[in-house]
């Protein structure tokens, strides 16, 4: 947990001192802006959360390997993502943007607080690319997840500069 408290400062100090309209620029056709990247993580975030409720929620144990969710941090492999964690495009403030992300970590801390380890390692549900994770293989994914995607913060900002100039 701690990993990915880390990774999400990161990711939140790195568009602090963006204005409202740099966070909404789109850096050219067919990209995502930063908010939309911030919106992205707050959807998979409460996506990840609803997953790891109703899993909790069932009697069954699928214990998996494993996998190697360290890969997603390469960003030579594009990846599109589903429709329901594709961000809405509306213009979004920065504070309306913390409070989700905010809302959303709270949900993922207390869909996991009190759960046993064993049920962390042995209670799985689908991934559309690795196939089953563990709980616990999930929330380590939204801290690589947010890795990657800090990534392409880093690359919108210097294509947003380029083009200032």
């Amino acid at each position: 947990m701690e990993k990915i408290q880390q990774t999400r400062e990161k990711v939140l100090n790195s568009v602090c001192f963006l204005s409202d309209e740099q966070l909404n620029e789109v850096p050219e056709k067919g990209k995502w802006s930063i908010a939309q990247v911030l919106e992205h993580l707050y959807l998979m975030e409460m996506n990840t959360v609803d997953g790891i409720l109703e899993t909790l929620s069932k009697d069954e144990y699928n214990p998996v390997e494993e996998k190697p969710l360290h890969h997603i941090l390469d960003r030579t492999v594009k990846r599109v993502a589903p429709d329901d964690l594709t961000p809405s495009g509306e213009f979004q403030t920065l504070e309306e943007l913390k409070r989700k992300l905010s809302k959303s970590r709270e949900a993922l801390l207390k869909s996991i607080e009190g759960v046993s380890e064993e049920e962390l390692e042995n209670k799985s549900f689908i991934h559309r690319r690795y196939g089953l994770l563990s709980i616990r293989q999930w929330v380590s994914l939204i801290g690589y997840h947010e890795e990657r995607h800090l990534q392409q913060i880093e690359e919108i900002k210097e294509s947003l500069l380029k083009k200032a100039k």
